[in-house]
Formats: C-alpha cells, sequence, structure tokens
C-alpha cells in the first residue's frame, strides 16, 4: 500500500488545464494583496486584542503581535516559494502532496478543511457581536436568544455566512471587488483607531507592561498551556509566560497570507504576484496590530477591556460613542472580508482535494456560467452557517490556531525537501536561507503549538483520527495518482 506516492508539479499544473475542473484566471498582485489584507486585518484587531490583553498578557499583548508576526513571516518565506513554483489551488495540501506524499497530503488538507471551516465561523459570531454592539448603541437592541455574549442560536452570524457564500458563487471578480470596498473601509477606521486613541492614551494603563504571573482558572487543567503541563510549570497567566500563550491566540489574527496562496490557481501571473500578496499583505498588517493594541491598552486598564468589542467599547468608556459607533461599522466591514477570504479558501482547498479524487471528484466541477465550484461553495456555506449559528468563539479559536500551526509546519519542512528532491525546477521567487530559515519556521511553529491549550490539542488530534479513517476508507482507493488497477475505481 502505496501511501506516499506524490503527485509532480508538473502533473498538478496539467490537471488545471482540465475544462470541466478549471478556474478561470482574474486576480492581479493587487486583488491578491487586498485579499491578504482583507483576511488578515479582522478579528485580530476588533476581538482579540481585548480577550488577550485582559486574559493572558496585559498591555504586553502588543509583544504577543511581533512574536506572532515573526513567526507568520517564516512561514510566509516558505509558502511564497512554493506557490510561486506550483500556482495550483489547494495551498498546503498541494504543496504537501508533490512532496511528501498523497497520506501527509491528505492529512494536511483535512487539518486546513479544518482550520478553515471553523475560522470562518468563529469571525462570523465575532462579525454578530459588533453588529448587535452597533444596534445597541443606537437603540436597537437585539434578543439575547439570537445575538450577544451567549446566544441560544447566533442569528446574524448565519446570515453574513449565506450572503457571503451567494457572493463566492457568482465569481472571483466580484468578490475581488466587494473585498476591495469593505478592506478600504476597514483601513480608514483603524487608522481612526489609531490616530483618534491617541488623544485617550493614559501613561498609567501601561503600568505595569507585563503584569505580574499569576494562577487564573483562566488556565487550570486541561486549559492550561500543554508546555506548562508536560514540563510541571504551574499554569499561569501573565507575566512572560502569557505572553507567549497569548501570542499563541493572537496568531488566530495572522491566518491569511496563506489563503493568498490557495487563489494561486486563479493569478494571471502567479510566479510573480503571490509572494507580493502574502509578502506584502503580511508586513502591513502586522504593523496595523502593534499600534492599535498599544493605543487599545492606553485608553482603558486591560482588567477592564471588553472581550466581545474592545475597539468600540474603550471609546465608549472614554466618552465618546460617537466613535464606537464608527468602529463597529469599521469593524463590521473587516470581519466580514475576512469571513469571505476564509470561506474563498476552504472551498479551493476542498476543491483541490475533490479533483485529485481523495474526495467525490464530482463535487470539483466548474459551474460554466460563474467559473466557479459552485456546489463546494454551497455546501461549505451550509456547514459553516451551522458552526457559526451554535458553536462558542474561544474553544474554536484555539483549534483554529492548531490546525494552521500544523499546517506551517509541513509546508516549511516542505521547502526543504523539494529543494533536494527536485534542485532543478524552476523557481520565481526563492526562500532564503535555506535550510536554515525553514527549520526556525519549523521550531517556532511547534513552541506556539505547545502554548495552546492541551484540551485543544486532545479536539485535534481527535479530527485527525477520524480524517485518517476516511483515508483508508475512501480517498486511497478513488486517488487519481493511484496504480492503474486502482484508477478505475475513481
Amino acid at each position: 500500500m502505496d501511501i506516499f506516492r506524490t503527485k509532480t508539479v508538473e502533473q498538478s499544473i496539467r490537471d488545471t488545464e482540465d475544462p470541466e475542473h478549471q478556474l478561470r484566471k482574474r486576480l492581479t498582485a493587487t486583488d491578491l494583496t487586498v485579499f491578504g489584507i482583507g483576511v488578515i486585518v479582522g478579528t485580530g484587531i476588533f476581538v482579540l486584542t481585548g480577550q488577550v490583553a485582559k486574559e493572558l498578557a496585559g498591555p504586553a499583548v502588543a509583544i504577543s503581535f511581533i512574536v506572532a508576526g515573526v513567526v507568520c513571516g517564516l512561514a510566509a518565506l516558505c509558502y511564497a516559494e512554493f506557490a510561486s513554483t506550483i500556482p495550483v489551488a489547494g495551498s498546503a495540501y498541494t504543496f504537501s502532496f508533490a512532496t511528501l506524499g498523497e497520506f501527509p497530503a491528505w492529512i494536511i488538507g483535512w487539518d486546513l478543511l479544518l482550520e478553515l471551516a471553523l475560522a470562518a465561523a468563529v469571525v462570523s459570531v465575532g462579525w454578530s457581536g459588533y453588529v448587535a454592539s452597533m444596534l445597541s448603541s443606537i437603540g436597537l437592541d437585539l434578543p439575547a436568544s439570537i445575538a450577544g455574549e451567549n446566544p441560544v442560536v447566533n442569528v446574524p452570524a448565519m446570515l453574513i455566512v449565506l450572503a457571503l457564500t451567494v457572493i463566492l458563487v457568482a465569481g472571483i471578480k466580484l468578490s475581488s471587488r466587494v473585498n476591495l470596498i469593505l478592506v478600504i473601509t476597514k483601513i480608514a477606521v483603524v487608522l481612526l483607531v489609531i490616530v483618534a486613541g491617541l488623544f485617550f492614551v493614559k501613561a498609567a494603563n501601561y503600568t505595569p507592561f507585563i503584569p505580574e504571573a499569576v494562577a487564573t482558572q483562566r488556565v487550570e487543567g486541561l486549559k492550561a498551556p500543554l508546555i506548562q503541563l508536560l514540563f510541571g510549570i504551574t499554569p499561569v497567566a501573565f507575566g512572560v509566560i502569557g505572553i507567549f500563550s497569548a501570542a499563541a491566540i493572537v496568531f488566530f489574527a495572522f491566518i491569511g497570507f496563506d489563503i493568498v496562496a490557495t487563489a494561486a490557481e486563479e493569478t494571471i501571473e502567479p510566479q510573480r504576484d503571490v509572494p507580493r500578496g502574502i509578502l506584502g499583505s503580511l508586513a502591513i498588517c502586522t504593523v496595523l496590530y502593534v499600534a492599535v493594541s498599544l493605543v487599545v491598552v492606553g485608553m482603558q486598564r486591560y482588567t477592564e477591556l471588553s472581550t466581545s468589542a474592545p475597539l468600540s467599547d474603550a471609546f465608549t468608556a472614554v466618552g465618546h460613542a460617537w466613535l464606537a459607533t464608527i468602529i463597529s461599522v469599521g469593524a463590521i466591514a473587516g470581519l466580514t472580508t475576512v469571513v469571505l477570504v476564509l470561506l474563498l479558501g476552504q472551498t479551493r482547498v476542498l476543491f483541490a482535494m475533490c479533483r485529485d479524487g481523495l474526495l467525490p471528484r464530482s463535487l470539483a466541477t466548474v459551474n460554466p456560467r460563474f467559473g466557479t465550484p459552485a456546489r463546494l461553495t454551497i455546501i461549505i456555506g451550509a456547514v459553516t452557517m451551522a458552526l457559526a449559528g451554535f458553536v462558542s468563539f474561544g474553544e474554536l479559536a484555539e483549534l483554529v490556531n492548531i490546525g494552521t500551526l500544523f499546517a506551517f509546519v509541513v509546508v516549511s519542512a516542505g521547502v526543504i525537501v523539494l529543494r533536494k528532491t527536485r534542485p532543478d525546477l524552476p523557481r520565481a521567487f526563492k526562500a532564503p536561507l535555506v535550510p536554515l530559515l525553514p527549520i526556525l519556521s519549523v521550531l517556532a511553529c511547534l513552541y506556539l503549538m505547545l502554548n495552546l491549550p492541551a484540551q485543544t490539542w486532545v479536539r485535534f488530534l481527535v479530527w485527525m483520527v477520524i480524517g485518517v479513517v476516511l483515508y483508508f476508507t475512501y480517498g486511497y482507493w478513488h486517488s487519481r495518482t493511484a496504480m492503474p488497477w486502482q484508477k478505475t475505481r475513481s
């Protein structure tokens, strides 16, 4: 049983030319950068900043963003090399298939399905929180049963997923235009937060910048970071340990540049434009994250920050509710783009897996009118709506992070493998300092993974076991890279 059979780079590219499964090339470097900013700038600024500052890092949350940004930067260079060399939908899944083999590719694809579907649901819940906050500021309170901190069914979150699914079915260029308008709106609001917030910063709120480490209920038992349990460290929040624990959480805010890679197949000049889109969007967003986090913890004592809508609530606390309303509008626009691009990435990964036969190939059919995988988009939209409507925010965010970090580990290792196995392969972009840089990326990602709660690891392993069972009962036997006698079964 050859579970490590690889799919050559040349074959991956040839598969994109099949008319029935061919995506339209409509995107430019600007489109990709805007997609990247669209998905990266969102939850980290508008939601997670308050949560991790209040519960884990205090004012030092800015350092947590820097740590997460550096780790992402290492992985981003590896992604840029792969995406420019193999401009095919699927991102880490496709890269793994070309380097490590079919089973590792399946595992990473299965992992990406978890990451992107849950991420879209998480951000939809954050979007709902800001909608409720904005409506409340103008005197319209939504019933607690359908919106707010703990609704029975999160109706606004479900509705936004439905609307964006329709847009994605209608075409990649329409999605790009909608994304551009919303990105411009939210960047303007982010800059407003930074500039206006500076007038309300109090130096006392930065003291202590790194709060003293304390044991808290937030990190007791299986909620404690795995590294604390493995090495017998007393579970704590805040302090230096809290900074890294927070970095493992705010890492969620940076997922997105890898989704730029999933759109490589729909890019007009992917060898040139994909690396620009990945690295450009990540650099811009890291600067914005650090600036906003410093402002918000300077405006309001970290112990008093809101965990559902920290930016708008911080302006309300200093007596400027009108600014809070504007921020809520920007947050709504910002989180909308995040959900849009996450859903886009999810469909492209699943599209690649179906096209390879590891999942039903019929689902990879491209709609002749819209040029999009409409069936897959509708299925993913329906699943994401269900998750957004009924699952809590915090637990999902941590599960998304471990999935993303695992993908980064595989891609970083894959760069080293492909350099060894295919040194002759043309590379429009080459990551510097190979193998040192990919090794550092692997180690940094593993360290952040160890800082995630033990219960997140348990849930992640359960998902992986389900994936392994599905591969050996379906994927292996229907794979298009199988031996000739097996191909007849696909």
